[in-house]
């Protein structure tokens, strides 16, 4: 699904060079639940960005089901996108005059296709929100926002499921409800990537990956990190 080698990202800021990322190495399979952590400055968002198509690296290889994408241009990056990654943020970035399901039919109006209304109230059930269909985003809680904000995102029927975040303006009810529903899409197949700083979130991962200063320093199982211990036993 997911093979990153030697990946880096270098921004220029003036003359001088700084690098985000350095050399990642990153291996995600199909169907797999991978929370990435680190503090702030460690790449998880450009990391993100870079998993997402948002950005291309400087150096390295990135195939993304088989295809180079490395080296694609805006046109190419954001076809792929629309084809095969669902995205959740942590503002939600729902319109705000717009209703549940209208927000939920913007990804299938992109792509002009037909029973629009139908597919869109499908991924809004999905997510326990057919009743909230003609609520606007301030007539809905927070962990509601991100409900719809999902549905969005899996409108389009998505290979990978990108979450940047997404518990961070939320409560901690709010925020295992919201994780609840990524366990349940796992459990359907998804292939999952969040990136968050909360151990208690990345604990409903199936894998952990550690960043520091760009580089990956530790891969562990939600176990070890309930144990204090990192990739490889160490504490």
């Amino acid at each position: 699904m997911i093979h990153m080698d030697g990946i880096q990202k270098t921004y220029r800021v003036g003359d001088v060079e700084v690098p985000a990322l350095r050399g990642i190495a990153l291996h995600i399979k199909p169907g797999e639940f991978v929370a990435l952590m680190g503090p702030s400055g460690c790449g998880k968002s450009t990391l993100m960005n870079l998993l997402g198509c948002l950005d291309t690296p400087s150096a390295g290889s990135y195939l993304l089901d088989g295809q180079e994408v490395a080296g694609l241009d805006d046109d190419a990056l954001s076809a792929i996108r629309n084809r095969k990654i669902g995205f959740v943020f942590q503002s939600f970035n729902l319109l705000p005059r717009a209703t549940a399901l209208e927000n939920v039919e913007l990804p299938l109006i992109y792509r002009d296709e037909g029973g629009i209304k139908a597919k869109a109230a499908a991924a809004l059930a999905s997510v326990g929100l057919a009743d909230r269909a003609h609520h606007k985003p301030t007539e809905l809680s927070g962990g509601q926002q991100q409900r719809v904000a999902t549905a969005r995102a899996l409108v389009t029927d998505p290979a990978i499921l990108m979450a940047d975040e997404p518990t961070g303006n939320l409560d901690t009810k709010a925020s295992e409800e919201i994780m609840a529903l990524f366990g349940q899409l796992h459990c359907q197949g998804r292939t999952i990537v969040l990136v968050t700083h909360e151990p208690d979130i990345a604990r409903h991962a199936e894998r952990i990956i550690r960043l520091q200063d760009g580089q990956v320093c530790w891969e562990s199982r939600p176990e070890e990190v309930a144990a204090g211990v990192g990739a490889g036993g160490r504490p």
